[in-house]
């Protein structure tokens, strides 16, 4: 083997083991800080009654050999009650054998980017602005309400109250932001860090300030804050433009999750 292909083997090889450590991540951040779970074929159902309208805190994440069929019995089982059914599948080649079965039980196919820092870090980003709770659920009441306009306030009050829970995901829990020169906030996301390990997530412009780099911006400072972790990595639609961007940023693709929706 020459060293280029040496190289590129090794390469794959830190690859695949930065995802299975990313993926396990996301599994154990969604399990910590669900009130229950359930076994279900090739993984868990994490649930949580306070929110049951909320996708991300009911669902199955399955990241082991299972019979598609047998998750969709699961799903129904677990799920009894809510309006939705949600499966994620941790795996690419599980998720595409699980696509045909689960179309025709009418769930929608999506596909995810796990995505790990690979670039050098900000020097010097100015740091973003630390988020309290109690500022943070103004902005996600006001989000939320822009975004589902024909919701009631207590649908709204519940989906703005899930941040409540993510405190318990991980060690760090942090909220942050940036803001725009008039002093309103621009861009805000979160950062999730334990064990090594950290995740960005949830990144959001109010429209009225995109175009602008508030993100770039907001990112720099979290890569900048998260500089000590040994991994990086954060979640991003397949089919839409932000993973581009998080392209431009140092971010490669490290490989692929499948979630189907069924609401």
């Amino acid at each position: 083997m020459d060293d280029l292909a040496h190289l590129a083997a090794v390469r794959r090889e830190s690859d695949a083991a930065d995802l299975a450590r990313a993926l396990a991540f996301v599994r154990d951040f969604a399990r910590r800080k669900a009130p229950r779970e359930v076994a279900v074929p090739g993984g868990v159902a994490v649930l949580d009654e306070r929110y049951p309208g909320s996708y991300d805190d009911n669902k199955l994440l399955v990241w082991e050999e299972a019979d598609p069929r047998e998750v969709l019995r699961a799903a129904d089982e677990a799920l009894a009650g809510r309006a939705h059914r949600l499966v994620e599948v941790h795996d690419d080649r599980l998720g595409e054998a699980f696509a045909p079965v689960l179309a025709r039980a009418g769930y929608t196919h999506a596909v995810n980017l796990v995505m790990a820092f690979r670039g050098d870090v900000p020097d010097d980003p100015p740091p973003a602005e630390r988020l309290g709770l109690a500022e943070l659920l103004p902005v996600l009441r006001r989000e939320w309400r822009q975004s589902l306009p024909e919701a009631g306030d207590e649908v709204v009050e519940a989906l703005a109250r899930r941040a409540e829970a993510r405190t318990a995901g991980a060690e760090t829990v942090a909220f942050r932001g940036v803001r725009a020169p008039g002093g309103e906030l621009a861009a805000r996301a979160d950062l999730y860090v334990h064990g090594g390990v950290a995740q960005i997530e949830d990144v959001h412009t109010a429209p009225a300030h995109r175009g602008r780099g508030h993100a770039r911006a907001l990112m720099g400072a979290l890569l900048a804050e998260a500089a000590g972790a040994e991994l990086v990595f954060l979640v991003a639609d397949a089919a839409d433009w932000p993973k581009d961007f998080y392209a431009r940023l140092g971010f490669a693709g490290l490989g692929r999750t499948h979630s189907f929706l069924r609401a």
